[in-house]
């Protein structure tokens, strides 16, 4: 059975600096490529960065430059590392799985809020 846990989020003032993780079971983690993604409030869930199984990384013009992911294959665990964070940061992040890189985002976790105070 495949599981995403995702922590880490809270309050935090602009500016300030998060870590979230995502700790995976139940998956090659090896194989999967991971992604973040958010969901504000009355929007459309928006994808934050990607990093694939050979650690490409890919993010979204709105985060480059300010949010960091990572893997680390041995824990199984993804990271988003979030600096500077600003009022319209504030969110749901949601971490998702995918094999081989290409196939469709198959799993998703539950979802850890973000909120950005101004």
């Amino acid at each position: 059975q495949v599981q995403l846990v995702e922590s880490g989020g809270g309050l935090v003032q602009a500016g300030g600096s998060l870590r979230l993780s995502c700790a995976a079971s139940g998956i090659i983690f090896s194989i999967n490529a991971m992604g973040w993604f958010r969901q504000a409030p009355g929007k459309q869930r928006e994808l934050v960065a990607t990093i694939t199984s050979g650690g490409s990384t890919n993010y979204a013009d709105f985060v480059k430059g300010r949010f960091t992911i990572s893997r680390d294959n041995a824990k199984n665990t993804a990271y988003l590392q979030m600096n500077s964070l600003k009022p319209e940061d504030t969110a749901v992040y949601y971490c998702a799985a995918r094999k081989y890189n290409i196939l469709p985002w198959g799993s998703w976790g539950q979802g850890t809020q973000v909120t950005v105070s101004s």
